[in-house]
């Protein structure tokens, strides 16, 4: 006969466990958003969240494995299932970019603090530097994917290509975009969503010289 007991206190441990890494998770986040990732230390972040440091590494490996776990969670819970496709339901370019800049929008504005936290701690952390290259490369491959749909679809100018389409969507679209206007010159993201899609019709429809 099955010891439902052992198997009860199980999952009990399996979810007591779970709380800890989300406790520590989150934690951490505040921790290295308001002093930086290189300021912070494995003690520092287990005293924060009433922890040992043997259960902090037990739970979430090393800083750099914490800071890989605080990403893909931000990945997980990233709201773009779908996007790809809606962007291609739309009737016309400008409905596409209005649509795109919208979705990307909802990622960057909830995961700005991630973005923030990532970007501050490449200087003092090769890793982290490797998991930027990481986020770019999958943003990057995400919107190629797009912008071979969009050539294909003839929407876009037609002497432009899936890499001069997706170039143009990197440079109205990408991290620094977004970073440029809302962190640097203090637009709201509601503003720069607005000029963000109409620079890209522009871009993909007048690319301009060859």
């Amino acid at each position: 006969m099955p010891d439902r007991t052992r198997s009860y206190r199980s999952a009990r441990r399996e979810q007591s466990a779970a709380q800890t890494r989300q406790d520590i998770l989150e934690t951490a986040r505040d921790l290295f958003i308001t002093h930086g990732y290189a300021q912070v230390t494995m003690g520092q972040i287990a005293r924060a969240a009433g922890v040992a440091t043997k259960t902090l590494y037990a739970s979430v490996g090393t800083k750099t494995e914490l800071l890989h776990a605080l990403l893909a969670v931000d990945v997980a819970d990233s709201k773009t299932t779908g996007l790809h496709d809606e962007v291609l339901r739309s009737r016309d370019l400008a409905s596409a970019m209005t649509c795109l800049a919208h979705g990307i929008r909802g990622n960057t504005e909830r995961f700005a603090a991630s973005i923030d936290l990532l970007h501050s701690s490449m200087a003092s952390d090769d890793k982290a530097r490797q998991v930027w290259e990481y986020v770019v490369a999958q943003y990057r491959q995400a919107l190629r994917d797009i912008a071979q749909d969009l050539v294909a679809l003839g929407v876009v100018a037609p002497r432009l290509d899936m890499d001069g389409a997706a170039d143009r969507l990197w440079f109205c679209f990408g991290l620094s975009a977004w970073r440029s206007l809302v962190v640097d010159c203090g637009w709201s993201y509601d503003d720069a969503e607005s000029l963000l899609a109409r620079q890209a019709v522009s871009m993909l429809e007048d690319p301009g010289p060859a």
